[in-house]
């Protein structure tokens, strides 16, 4: 008999929300095939663990710096052990901000103007003179998070100049490097791409409608608060052009069985590409889960088509 590991929990902010994504899987994985699934957390006891009861593959669902820099993947790899998602080294480029939306703008793609500083820049160089600059260059209002980092744990929407320094402050707590980024008004967009036999495929497009201004932790995880819409409430042609960005950046990123990519649509229909998650939340409240069940498929048969992909990988 077959085994599987699903991998979740670390010491990162988003350890909750890993849990929670890690637990659903696996409740998903034992309705869907009679092959032992285990849990485990990520800790001093893993790379043992791992040698000892080597599962038949790892389902690796850790957020945040801890799971998605490509550093546990990296281990896994080097223990021999196939697993689902994407290398390391595709990880890294998805889970670093600037540098994803680099790689879309060359492919040709919008994505909205951006500064990312690092903390070290501001105590050098004064805080105030820097922060008048980057008003000059981006306008306000504009969105600050870390360059690095999931949940929007440390994103602000900044209206004013008094909101800057107080923004800067939430993000460096998660991030030794902020971006600050132009806001772009319109319809906020997230669009899951799943590999299939058949090859990549774009699953309906989630709308998100956020109780907040911004669609910060509070709205992705505290069920009632954010309504969504799916399919989301585009024309067929803004539709067909979201799912060409999530695909695009799925091949550009080098990405592997799953992403998910966030765009917003502004007044005019222009998609502008935000950023691109390789390891999706499977949350009761996640964008990943419900993409799957638009689409009539279920996440316990997706994720054990994978667990058989990444075991024919080796």
């Amino acid at each position: 008999m077959s085994s599987y590991l699903v991998l979740s929990g670390g010491l990162s902010p988003e350890r909750d929300v890993s849990l929670r994504s890690g637990r659903r899987v696996a409740e998903a994985l034992r309705l869907s095939t009679d092959d032992e699934v285990r849990e485990a957390d990520v800790d001093l006891s893993l790379i043992d663990h791992l040698r000892k009861h080597r599962p038949s593959c790892v389902i690796p669902l850790l957020h945040g710096a801890a799971g998605e820099d490509g550093a546990l993947r990296d281990v896994l790899t080097s223990l021999g052990l196939p697993y689902v998602g994407s290398s390391g080294e595709a990880a890294r480029l998805a889970f670093d901000k600037p540098i994803a939306k680099t790689l879309l703008a060359r492919a040709g793609v919008a994505t909205p103007a951006y500064v990312a500083l690092p903390h070290a820049t501001f105590r050098e160089l004064g805080a105030a003179e820097v922060l008048s600059g980057i008003r000059e260059l981006l306008g306000l209002p504009l969105i600050v998070k870390p360059t690095k980092g999931g949940s929007a744990l440390g994103a602000s929407l900044v209206k004013s100049a008094e909101e800057f320094p107080s923004a800067m402050v939430g993000s460096f707590a998660y991030s030794e490097v902020a971006m600050m980024e132009q806001w772009i008004a319109g319809t906020e967009v997230a669009i899951s791409v799943l590999e299939t036999k058949d090859g990549l495929v774009a699953l309906p497009a989630v709308e998100i409608v956020p109780e907040a201004e911004i669609y910060d932790y509070n709205s992705r995880y505290t069920a009632g608060i954010t309504e969504f819409f799916v399919p989301a409430r585009l024309s067929d042609e803004i539709t067909a052009e979201c799912a060409r960005i999530a695909l695009l950046a799925h091949e550009v990123l080098g990405l592997r069985d799953w992403s998910r990519t966030d765009v917003i649509v502004d007044a005019a229909g222009t998609p502008w590409f935000l950023e691109t998650n390789a390891a999706p939340g499977m949350t009761e409240t996640s964008l990943f889960p419900q993409a799957l069940h638009a689409a009539d498929l279920s996440l316990g048969d997706t994720a054990l088509q994978l667990v058989q992909r990444a075991i024919e990988r080796g």
